[in-house]
């Protein structure tokens, strides 16, 4: 399943509220529960800090993907945040993270989880594409970005 079968208008939130990373982290699972994507809120949000622990998801470059194992979802599931002032996210640069990716797997889903991981790997590194994104006018736009994006991809 391609990254941007998984977004829509739904789990797509532009401008992100939140100013801290945990708050981010809150508002992009609550992105999750308002679109029925998630069966707990507490227990998605105990899995993402726990992992959040191990080290940051803030990759830098303006780039977190915070993530996680959990037993409240079915399916990889993936919300789209962006935040065009930037949030601390601990990042391994120092530069605040504008564009975030939430992904909640089940553990026993490993290879999903990967692939999304690497495909938005592969996107974030357009540095054109990430500009795109941060000046969507609307989640509808975000999603057709997407789309647009893995087609050129797969071509």
């Amino acid at each position: 399943m391609a990254l941007f079968e998984l977004i829509d208008k739904k789990t797509v939130k532009i401008p992100l509220k939140s100013k801290k990373k945990n708050d981010c982290i809150k508002e992009l699972i609550g992105i999750l529960k308002d679109a029925g994507k998630l069966k707990d809120t507490k227990t998605a949000l105990a899995d993402v800090l726990k992992r959040e622990e191990l080290a940051s998801t803030g990759l830098g470059e303006g780039i977190a993907i915070p993530h996680a194992k959990t037993t409240v979802v079915d399916n990889l599931t993936i919300a789209v945040g962006l935040a065009p002032k930037g949030i601390d996210f601990d990042s391994l640069d120092d530069i605040p993270s504008t564009i975030f990716f939430l992904l909640l797997a089940p553990p026993d889903q490993v290879g999903p989880h990967l692939q999304a991981l690497t495909e938005i790997s592969k996107l974030t590194r357009n540095k054109e594409f990430c500009n795109s994104l941060l000046h969507a006018a609307n989640s509808a736009e975000v999603v057709e970005l997407f789309k647009k994006e893995s087609l050129k991809q797969v071509l």
